[in-house]
């Protein structure tokens, strides 16, 4: 699975950095093949449109893209406009630094600007920017043959925008689609939770009913069971149909999480990977909701088939213990694969990442993800616990 976080910040330094770089260097270019000492005024307006259009490029809160579109659009063709009406100031003031800042906002805005008809009047407005930049230059014949070449360009940002915009609305919709589905899941899983406690509860009062009077001593402890397996059917359901109101199949069997991980891990190992399950002492003293075991051991199996899928032959390690704030930490971690896998390691499109956070977020966990030191992969997950087992030992 892919992390689906955000970059790190010293990567995001390194991307902002060298989209500087690469900005001052066009600028240079410009300042370069426009200067003119007979006319440093077509230098001076080369020195602040191509900055001031690039400017708009770097990564900032505010302003949104449609004011940074808006303005860029607006700012270029009015510089236009009053370079081809006064002939006197119409000197060659085109620069490569503005037409990459402009079609770079274009794409951005085909992309990223929510209101389709907001997307394409900016959209427009920006074409007619970069087509309109020759006319900057005197009057020639070589005016239309470029505004001609920049009309691919136009239509090629357009493109390109509205390419990243199908797949991001593609990825949104399998994004929901998966967590339509964990939360089914969810729900056909809500039955078997309340079943469980439920048959307890009948199972305690029935027999509140039969010793009634020949052993009344023992009636409060029954009632006491009673009145706890109801509040954690209580809890259970309200965590459930919480996440149902929001926008093959087996479960794992309540009181048995050990079990069936121990299972789970001893049948990857079949396949030749060295597999190992390290359970802390602490772990076998808590007591945690049903929900949560199902999450825990969903965890652990999507980890698992990961790296079976990407990172055959990985040794892999299953860790249960209590961490600081004492929740119930589950980690999956393999090392590095012996063979290169086909694949990223943790899966193509990270939607296997999107379901499972959507399970644990569902029982009031969290969930962390990424590539360790030596080259392999950690799932980790922190649920939260009930109590201890009564009359437990380590």
């Amino acid at each position: 699975m892919e992390p689906d976080t955000p970059l790190s910040p010293a990567v995001q330094r390194a991307i902002t950095v060298s989209l500087c770089g690469g900005l001052v260097l066009v600028w240079l270019f410009d300042l370069a093949a426009h200067y003119d000492p007979q006319n440093r005024w077509s230098s001076w307006l080369t020195l602040v449109s191509g900055p001031l259009a690039a400017a708009l490029l770097l990564p900032a809160r505010r302003p949104g893209p449609e004011w940074r579109a808006g303005a860029a659009a607006l700012g270029s063709l009015t510089l236009t406009v009053s370079l081809h009406a006064y002939a006197r100031l119409n000197s060659g003031t085109w620069g490569l630094l503005e037409t990459f800042a402009l079609l770079v906002l274009l794409s951005r805005t085909a992309r990223r600007v929510e209101r389709p008809a907001t997307a394409m009047t900016l959209s427009v407005a920006l074409a007619a920017a970069v087509i309109a930049l020759p006319l900057r230059w005197s009057t020639g014949p070589n005016i239309s043959e470029y505004s001609f070449v920049l009309t691919f360009a136009v239509g090629g940002a357009a493109g390109l925008g509205c390419y990243l915009r199908l797949l991001d609305s593609r990825r949104a919709h399998a994004v929901t689609s998966v967590r339509h589905n964990e939360r089914l899941e969810l729900a056909r899983e809500l039955h078997d939770f309340v079943a469980h406690h439920v048959t307890g509860i009948i199972v305690h009062a029935n027999a509140a009913l039969m010793i009634q009077e020949t052993s009344p001593e023992q009636i409060k402890p029954l009632l006491e069971g009673i009145s706890r397996a109801g509040g954690e059917t209580l809890d259970s359901m309200r965590r459930l149909v919480r996440v149902l109101r929001e926008d093959d199949h087996q479960t794992t069997r309540p009181g048995q999480l050990l079990t069936e991980l121990n299972r789970l891990v001893s049948a990857f190992a079949e396949n030749g990977t060295t597999s190992a399950l390290v359970i802390a002492p602490e772990v076998r003293e808590i007591r945690v909701a049903p929900e949560v075991e199902t999450s825990v051991h969903r965890v652990v199996q999507e980890a698992l088939t990961n790296v079976r899928r990407h990172a055959h032959g990985a040794d892999v390690v299953v860790r249960l213990e209590l961490d600081s704030q004492g929740h119930l930490r589950v980690e999956a971690r393999n090392a590095a694969p012996h063979t290169r896998a086909t694949g990223p390691i943790g899966g193509r499109g990270g939607f296997g990442l999107v379901g499972l956070r959507e399970r644990v977020e569902a029982v009031e966990g969290s969930l962390t993800s990424g590539r360790t030191a030596d080259g392999g992969w950690c799932v980790s997950a922190a649920f939260p616990v009930l109590a201890a087992v009564e009359g437990s030992s380590a």
